[in-house]
């Protein structure tokens, strides 16, 4: 069956089993930490999470960060935080960057509960912390870079992490990892398009041409100038012509248009275009549905 051209949908077996296992384990767990893609400040973020976790107390963490504006995510930071009434802390995976803070948030969240069991008689035992969110915004990576151990499964396709595991960051803190969580269905297409630029959904979901086309969309909004002296093109911004440009052609004339959509979503995935948000701040600023 071929795929539309125009629409997303991705809703794999082993996605519904994770959320019925986190709402099972969510009784042994004293804090959350909500990964979600820097580049996707609000798209990545699960809009079921209050629903999903209740009273629990949460953080978010905007991995990623070394793929966005410096600029622009300090504005995003400032926004979720009033919005959220969580704190909002950075990291990028691979480096150290903001690690032992992530550490020291999660246990001081998670402290209440601690002198809770202990006022009951007791012993003090590590923080108990759940890192769940979107298939691949990096959950697994940063846990990795936590322990300084390759402990969990970790990929690059959406999707690797299928087990919960717990992961002993130190004394005070033990981490349960979560495979991604994505919504039942994908009823905004938009945000269906934008979590598979960033390969959040499988690449069987969609079509090259169909996400690359609206990337660039979005880039010739809010990045043009950025766009346009990348590929080097005066006229429109188009597969076709970026195609054309760089003489990738199937027959005469024709150009590959399969070919110069994947390699577009690969310039942005790696951020050789630039350091680009997605996700439009002042259209969320006035938004009366934000609700994360």
């Amino acid at each position: 069956m071929k795929k539309d051209k125009s629409h997303i949908h991705w809703y794999p077996g082993h996605i519904a089993k994770a959320e019925r296992q986190l709402k099972e384990q969510l009784k042994l767990i004293d804090v959350v930490i909500e990964v979600l893609d820097a580049r996707l400040p609000f798209s990545s973020a699960y809009n079921d999470i209050k629903k999903l976790l209740g009273e629990k107390p949460r953080f978010l963490l905007l991995n990623k960060s070394d793929l966005v504006n410096v600029t622009e995510i300090k504005q995003w930071i400032s926004l979720l935080e009033n919005q959220t009434g969580c704190r909002v802390l950075l990291s990028d995976g691979k480096n150290s960057f903001n690690f032992n803070k992530i550490i020291d948030t999660a246990v001081k969240l998670a402290e209440p509960k601690i002198q809770s069991l202990m006022a009951k008689g007791l012993l003090r035992r590590p923080a108990r912390v759940m890192v769940c969110g979107m298939p691949n915004v990096g959950k697994s990576s940063i846990i990795n870079r936590l322990t300084r151990s390759s402990k969990t499964k970790t990929g690059a396709k959406a999707g690797v992490t299928r087990q919960q595991q717990w992961v002993r960051i130190n004394p005070k803190l033990e981490l349960l990892d979560t495979p991604g969580i994505i919504p039942t269905k994908q009823d905004n297409q938009t945000v269906a398009a934008k979590l598979a630029m960033v390969s959040s959904v499988s690449e069987n979901a969609y079509t090259p041409e169909f996400v690359a086309k609206e990337l660039l969309e979005i880039l010739e909004k809010k990045y043009p100038k950025e766009l346009r002296e990348f590929y080097k093109i005066e006229g429109d911004i188009t597969i076709e012509n970026i195609a054309l440009s760089r003489n990738w052609i199937k027959t005469v004339g024709e150009a590959d248009i399969e070919r110069t959509a994947k390699f577009i979503l690969r310039d942005f995935r790696d951020g050789v275009i630039g350091k680009f948000i997605l996700d439009d701040l002042e259209e969320l600023k006035s938004s009366k549905e934000i609700d994360l």
